[in-house]
């Protein structure tokens, strides 16, 4: 198998980010139905001339509708966030809500007492669709991770390849004797006739320490693997991120016989279906 670095380095790609990258909009509408009827209850405080009165009208009903405040100010619940009361003490938030003066404490404090008021927005269930897509772009980073596996995964089932995702060591007694104390988790398994590969996946599109961590995690682990009749250790990944790390990349690319990026790939692919 000729392998050549710096073609590889030449075909590495600046994104994997596809349209449906930016907003996981299914976990968005989950998220805000799990609180919509809280919320709508909450839409009786818009536009109200006594802040109190409204307040105290919810309570009487329902006081666990206020319980789902804090993501008017892009904090989920399941956060522990902590904030300093009038006083200089540091209470939690939710502390707020299991009174009506914290109630209106919070709302007062916050300015939402005054967006209520003033009618500057309209419905608190569109209003938190929104935050919740905000709040949702803070996961993109861990998402592309994702992102590369199901390209991989699609690539896969494109060419008719059969494989298993999440697979551990742990299912092979001679493979685990030779990883020692490591249970390793492998984003795939492909098994041929004549070999079980066991496949790593991932995309880098900055620099960082971790790049230079998963080459040389890689670079240890594929030994291990391919002294096993049988398996081998295959590394698929990509991502300009790499020249950040090019030298470790290097060191990985000269130890691990089987390196792809999504260019190479269908090298991966031909071996495969030829087995």
């Amino acid at each position: 198998m000729d392998k050549d670095f710096n073609k590889f380095m030449s075909q590495l790609k600046e994104t994997n980010q596809t349209l449906d990258f930016f907003c996981d909009f299914d976990k968005i509408s989950a998220n805000v139905d799990n609180i919509k009827l809280s919320l709508c209850m909450l839409n009786s405080l818009i536009g109200t001339t006594d802040l109190r009165r409204s307040v105290e009208t919810i309570w009487n009903r329902d006081p666990s509708a206020f319980s789902v405040m804090d993501i008017l100010i892009a904090v989920r619940s399941n956060s522990k966030k902590n904030i300093l009361n009038a006083n200089g003490d540091c209470i939690s938030l939710d502390r707020l809500f299991r009174s009506v003066d914290g109630v209106i404490d919070y709302l007062e404090d916050t300015g939402l007492a005054d967006i209520f008021r003033e009618r500057k927005i309209n419905d608190l269930v569109d209003y938190v669709f929104g935050i919740e897509t905000g709040l949702d772009s803070n996961a993109r980073k861990n998402r592309s991770g994702h992102v590369m596996e199901k390209m991989v995964a699609d690539i896969f089932n494109h060419n008719g390849i059969k494989y298993r995702k999440e697979v551990y060591s742990t299912e092979w007694a001679n493979l685990q004797q030779v990883l020692g104390d490591d249970e390793k988790r492998f984003d795939f398994v492909i098994k041929t006739d004549h070999k079980t590969y066991l496949i790593e996946v991932n995309f880098y599109s900055g620099g960082g320490s971790k790049l230079n961590e998963v080459a040389r995690s890689y670079s240890e682990i594929a030994p291990k693997v391919n002294s096993v009749p049988g398996f081998e250790f295959v590394w698929i990944t990509d991502g300009i991120g790499w020249r950040h790390a090019k030298n470790k990349l290097q060191e990985a690319y000269n130890v691990i016989p089987r390196i792809y990026n999504l260019t190479s790939i269908k090298d991966f692919i031909k071996e495969v279906k030829e087995q």
